[in-house]
């Protein structure tokens, strides 16, 4: 029988997937595929947070493919010699999947493609990931592009294609073929943290579906301006759902662009539009990352390799890590991400801009930490966010731009109700002290039940003092650079 492999990556779908659908229109028979190699995808093989949710999604895919009577085979690699033996197996003449951009993985599937051809194999790769290729979208000088704005314009310029239909209708496969069990991939941890952090999610296709809903009905209104605001229900929470593929993109961008198309609200228009900005700042990432490989451990901006960060001790980074910083905002966000493997985007800003100005510890440690603990944590994004916030990568904000955590919080937590959620201990302290109880009088401090130092910590470091810190390290960096150029 003709028969095709489909290895599911990040893809982990069965509507708008174009390598399936490939498949299934070329092929009597096709058998759907997980190959389990994470020393392959070093040195950024997933992060505790992110398997955690792999295996979820992936139980999520298998109900689904067994519902319509298949089953994913489950088997470990190294990829090549499992595709090989799959193929003998089944006597598959052709594999497909759809494209990954980490730089590891691409050198990977070119030699896989390569490998599996000269093995007679027809092997052919799409688009799944994305709205466009990172190739495909190029300066006129035909180069790629390092600031966001022309790069979005060229984006709508070249336009988002509709996304592809459901695979509705799925040959069965032989019992006998073998596989491994989803447990056998050991992706949860011993300890059951996992179960706390997991109860906030509905990893899988059906749930990224219902998240996407509920943004449309609930969220797209209030988008432009509640993005801001971590106490309220006003973003996607999309953002793990699209890196593990149990939503496109472009399924993404249609049900936006429908959603405005049909609403006669212009809050809904507008923050459809700033949404649609912000699936594009996606895509500039993935941009950025395919064409400036080395930017996930090395600054876009060649300078900034002579910045003089402070040998810093890993009691500094483990308080900046497990939100007990002395700065509330701070702390919320770290904790929120310790304890449900996510945080709010404006937060996301404001503790990388503590950790790297106030601190002065490089941003390439703010990215591990984040890549082992976020659900989401994608390569692109990872990068592209840490570098613009150290002001180091492509678009960057200014280095002398520094988020003030007590300006901040009184903006966008003006009642302190995010820092009451995840820093309960201050939860008693007046709306005036919420962000600074360093402040507070003994009085204010005493009816909350709070000692500092005790009860929460004193700050790490005073706020005026580094960023002046910051500021003169910067002024250091361009006095270094100008006297090597």
């Amino acid at each position: 029988m003709d028969t095709a492999l489909v290895w599911f990556r990040r893809d982990l779908r069965l509507a708008d997937n174009p390598a399936l659908l490939h498949a299934l229109k070329r092929h009597q028979r096709v058998i759907p595929v997980y190959l389990h190699c994470p020393d392959e995808e070093a040195p950024w093989p997933p992060g505790a947070a992110q398997r955690v949710w792999l295996h979820h999604s992936l139980q999520a895919l298998d109900d689904s493919l067994r519902k319509k009577g298949v089953r994913l085979i489950f088997r470990h690699g190294p990829s090549l010699s499992a595709m090989q033996r799959l193929a003998a197996e089944t006597e598959a003449c052709a594999s497909y999947w759809n494209r990954l951009y980490d730089p590891a993985l691409i050198i990977r599937d070119k030699q896989l493609e390569a490998a599996l051809q000269q093995d007679g194999l027809n092997v052919e790769t799409f688009n799944s990931a994305l709205l466009q290729e990172p190739w495909e979208i190029k300066t006129k000088q035909d180069g790629p592009y390092k600031v966001y704005t022309p790069f979005a314009r060229s984006v709508r310029e070249v336009g988002v294609d509709p996304p592809n239909g459901m695979a509705r209708k799925l040959p069965a496969v032989a019992k006998s073929l073998l596989s491994e069990t989803l447990e056998d991939l050991q992706l949860l941890p011993r300890q059951a943290w996992h179960r706390n952090m997991i109860a906030h999610w509905q990893p899988g296709e059906l749930g990224a579906r219902q998240a996407l809903r509920s943004f449309l009905k609930a969220g797209l209104s209030q988008y432009k301006e509640g993005r801001n605001l971590p106490a309220e229900p006003f973003v996607s929470r999309l953002s793990p759902h699209l890196h593990f593929g149990e939503i496109g993109p472009r399924q993404i961008w249609q049900a936006v662009t429908q959603a405005m198309d049909s609403s006669r609200d212009k809050a809904s228009r507008d923050g459809g539009d700033t949404y649609l900005k912000e699936l594009i700042w996606r895509e500039f990432a993935y941009h950025l990352l395919f064409h400036f490989p080395h930017t996930p451990d090395s600054p876009l901006n060649d300078r900034f390799s002579q910045f003089p960060w402070l040998e810093h001790e890993d009691k500094t980074l483990s308080a900046w890590q497990h939100g007990r910083t002395g700065i509330p905002i701070v702390d919320a966000g770290m904790r929120e991400l310790w304890q449900t493997g996510w945080m709010h985007n404006r937060v996301r800003m404001i503790v990388a801009s503590f950790l790297t100005k106030n601190l002065l510890v490089p941003w390439q440690e703010g990215a591990r930490w984040f890549w082992d603990t976020l659900v989401d944590a994608d390569l692109a994004s990872n990068t592209l966010g840490w570098q613009w916030t150290a002001g180091c990568g492509a678009d960057a904000a200014p280095y002398f731009r520094i988020f003030n955590p007590v300006l901040q919080g009184a903006r966008f937590d003006p009642a302190g109700d995010y820092v009451r959620q995840w820093v309960p201990e201050l939860s008693k302290l007046p709306n005036k002290w919420i962000h600074q109880p360093w402040r507070a009088k003994k009085d204010a401090l005493q009816e909350a039940g709070i000692q500092l130092g005790k009860d929460y910590p004193q700050p790490l470091v005073d706020l005026a003092e580094s960023r002046q810190r910051a500021l003169n390290a910067y002024d250091n960096l361009r006095e270094l650079t100008a006297q090597s150029e």
